[in-house]
């Protein structure tokens, strides 16, 4: 289930085509790879052992193409992937003692092999809109699975077990993943759309069923980052953008006009059935944060963390990127984590406005939202991965060579390379 994004208008800066089509394969591996192995019960039950063989041999898959397309090993230099290197020391420090099994050190050579591809990849970052499409198509295929399911077993595709939300019946994915896949896609595709750099149908084949799917995962905070991150990445373009002037006014009036109209629908929608309570303690992390805030720990624990693990405390899930970053790499990994996001956001901030920096700005956002009730931050995840692909359209573009003008000749080889006029054929010289 695949859609072009293809520009009417060439686009401008540093062109796409310079980059391999190997690299564009590495990246769409890397969004495999993160794309997990626990979830919920698909139609055709897939042993975890399986999945985790997908999910890893393509992550070794993509360091492999991007070390051919860059035998040279030629890096552009990257705060982000620079810090995002400084995580592993306390990822590393914390699992060798394995207090979160032998599998932190499983967890820390996949964090460090995830890296590694990011580095190779840096050649081609570039400030174009090269990765921007492959990570709208690939996610798009990921969502294509999931609308597969929910036509071939609408059962299995919206199971009481998640309370009615649409899971991945292919692959297993939850109802948080398939939100925030779709919401990126959305974001990204309508801001490719206001900066002319792909055409109305196309973009509708992307935004309309993303959205749908969205809808049916009932993600609260999926939903709220996409709005947030579209008003802060089309309010970067307002003073240069005639289409974003046009878009955020429409886009205000219609969602003034349904917000009044379908007011008791879009609060039905928002809590979930849930109780006030419930809802308030947000579904029950507010309690996991508690205990988890006031688990004693030694010093190495608190500067260090006790190891990478699964992002649960007490068999829980803990649903915090900041708490979970606390737990598994400590206070250093928090500071680290915390830098590369305000290092992105500043230099998003510096940058003149673009199209480029608009679509950074949605997806540094975006992310700094959804840390607050998801985990990921900390380990190899789709969010580091949006955060590469911001840093990536941020990237200063590579001054295109100029070609050298041919030398003067002498005007003894001037007059030799003239071509020869016979004495009758001259015109005569006028005195």
């Amino acid at each position: 289930m695949t859609t072009s994004l293809h520009a009417p208008a060439p686009v401008t800066g540093p062109r796409p085509a310079g980059t391999p089509k190997l690299a564009g394969i590495a990246w769409g591996l890397l969004i495999l790879n993160t794309l997990g192995s626990a979830g919920a019960k698909t139609i055709v039950p897939l042993p975890r052992s399986l999945i985790q063989m997908v999910t890893m041999g393509s992550l070794v898959a993509a360091f492999a193409l991007a070390l051919a397309v860059n035998l040279r090993l030629r890096f552009r230099p990257s705060a982000y992937v620079l810090l995002l290197s400084l995580l592993l020391v306390p990822s590393v420090l914390s699992s060798v003692h394995l207090e979160a099994g032998f599998g932190a050190l499983f967890r820390c050579t996949r964090l460090a092999l995830f890296v590694a591809t990011l580095w190779l990849l840096t050649r081609w970052w570039d400030g174009g809109l090269t990765f921007v499409r492959h990570h709208i198509r690939m996610y798009f295929a990921v969502l294509g699975t999931v609308a597969a399911g929910l036509v071939v077993s609408p059962g299995a595709a919206l199971p009481d077990t998640y309370g009615g939300r649409l899971v991945g019946a292919l692959w297993p994915l939850t109802p948080p993943q398939i939100g925030q896949y779709a919401a990126v896609i959305i974001g990204l595709t309508v801001l490719l759309l206001l900066g002319r750099r792909t055409d109305r149908r196309s973009a509708a084949v992307i935004i309309v069923p993303s959205l749908v799917l969205l809808m049916f995962t009932h993600t609260r905070t999926a939903t709220l980052g996409l709005l947030v991150g579209l008003v802060l990445a089309i309010g970067s373009l307002l003073l240069t953008s005639a289409a974003a002037r046009r878009f955020f006014t429409w886009t205000v009036v219609i969602a003034t006009t349904v917000a009044v109209v379908f007011a008791g629908a879009l609060q039905s929608w928002f809590l979930r059935g849930q109780s006030q309570e419930n809802f308030s303690n947000l579904t029950g992390r507010a309690k996991v944060w508690d205990a988890l805030l006031a688990e004693p720990r030694s010093v190495s624990e608190m500067l260090f963390g006790v190891g990478l693990g699964d992002k649960s405390f007490g068999g829980l899930p803990i649903d915090n990127s900041w708490l979970a970053v606390y737990n598994e790499q400590g206070l250093v990994g928090v500071t680290i984590v915390a830098a590369f996001i305000v290092a992105l956001a500043a230099v998003a901030l510096l940058r003149p406005p673009s199209l480029q920096r608009a679509c950074a700005i949605f997806l540094i956002s975006y992310c700094a939202i959804a840390s607050y009730t998801e985990a990921g931050l900390g380990d190899a995840s789709p969010y580091l991965l949006h955060l590469a692909l911001a840093a990536a359209l941020l990237a200063t573009p590579v001054a295109q060579p100029q070609p050298l003008p041919p030398p003067a000749l002498p005007a003894q080889a001037r007059a030799k390379d003239r071509p020869y006029i016979p004495r009758w054929a001259r015109r005569p010289e006028v005195t």
